[in-house]
C-alpha cells in the first residue's frame, strides 16, 4: 500500500533533517566524542557532561491544513524552577540515557505520556546553552499520527499541553523582541505570543531561540523580523575565551 501525502511529506522532511544531521555531525554519542581523551580525563569529563547536560524533544506533527505543529507544555506551578513557563518536553540527561535522544524520548514519556515508539528521530540541532549554563540539546522528531497520541499528563510536572504551528517563529505576527543585558553584553530576547482556545500562552527565551532555529532548518529560510542586536547564544560564544594555539 503506496503512502498517504501527509506521510510522504513527513518523510521528505525526515530525509532533510537527517542530511543536516549528517552534515552538522549533530548525533554523534557523548561516548563517541570523548573517546580520544585520555581514559581517567574521560570517566570525569563524561560524568561532569552528563551533570550539565540536558535534551528537549522538538515533536513535530502535521496540522488538519497540511502546517506543521509542534509540542509544547506548562510547567507546573509546583515546580522550584521556571514554574507556568512555556517549555519542550525535556530534561537533564540520566545516567542510563544513551544518547541526547533517549533523554528526550524518556522525559517526553514522563512528562506527557508521549510513547517513544510514536516518534521518529531524525536529528539533533547543535547545543543551546542556558543561563544555568546548563548544554540543552534539541532533538527533533516526527510524529507520524497524532491521533495514537493520547496525552497523559505527569501533574508534578507540568499544567498544560498544547501545540503551535512551528512556521510562527519565523514570522513577525505575534512576536516582540526586549533588549536585556548578560555579564555586560547587550543581546535580543524573543517572546512570541499565543491564544487557544482556552488560554494566552507565552513562548520566550530559550524554548523561543530553540523553535527559531527548528523552524529555520526546516522550512530553509530566516525570521523575517530583524535582529539588530546578537541573541544569546550569540552572547555565550563571545564570552567564552579563545583556545590555546
Amino acid at each position: 500500500m503506496g503512502c498517504s501525502g501527509n506521510e510522504k511529506m513527513l518523510q521528505k522532511v525526515a530525509t532533510q533533517l537527517q542530511i543536516f544531521s549528517q552534515s552538522s555531525n549533530a548525533n554523534v554519542k557523548l561516548e563517541t566524542r570523548l573517546e580520544t581523551l585520555e581514559p581517567v580525563a574521560s570517566n570525569l569529563c563524561f560524568v561532569n557532561c552528563r551533570e550539565k547536560r540536558a535534551a528537549v524533544l522538538i515533536c513535530l506533527f502535521e496540522g488538519d491544513e497540511g502546517e506543521f505543529r509542534v509540542i509544547l507544555t506548562k510547567r507546573s506551578m509546583k515546580l522550584s524552577s521556571h514554574p507556568g513557563e512555556v517549555s519542550l518536553p525535556g530534561g537533564k540527561m540520566e545516567e542510563a540515557d544513551e544518547d541526547d535522544s533517549a533523554t528526550a524520548l524518556r522525559e517526553a514519556m514522563e512528562e506527557i505520556g508521549l510513547d517513544p515508539g510514536l516518534v521518529q528521530v531524525v536529528a539533533n540541532l547543535e547545543p543551546f546553552m542556558s543561563q544555568q549554563q546548563l548544554t540543552v540539546v534539541p532533538v527533533l522528531g516526527l510524529l507520524q499520527k497524532i491521533e495514537d497520541f493520547k496525552p497523559l499528563l505527569n501533574t508534578d510536572e507540568v499544567d498544560a499541553i498544547f501545540d503551535v504551528p512551528l512556521e510562527m517563529f519565523l514570522k513577525e505576527e505575534n512576536h516582540r523582541c526586549e533588549e536585556r543585558d548578560w555579564k555586560g553584553k547587550k543581546y535580543v530576547l524573543h517572546l512570541f505570543n499565543f491564544e487557544s482556545e482556552h488560554e494566552n500562552f507565552l513562548i520566550w527565551g530559550l524554548t523561543a531561540s530553540i523553535l527559531i532555529r527548528a523552524a529555520s532548518v526546516i522550512y530553509q529560510r530566516p525570521p523575517c523580523f530583524i535582529q539588530n542586536l546578537p541573541d544569546f547564544q550569540q552572547v555565550q560564544k563571545s564570552l567564552k575565551p579563545e583556545p590555546p594555539p
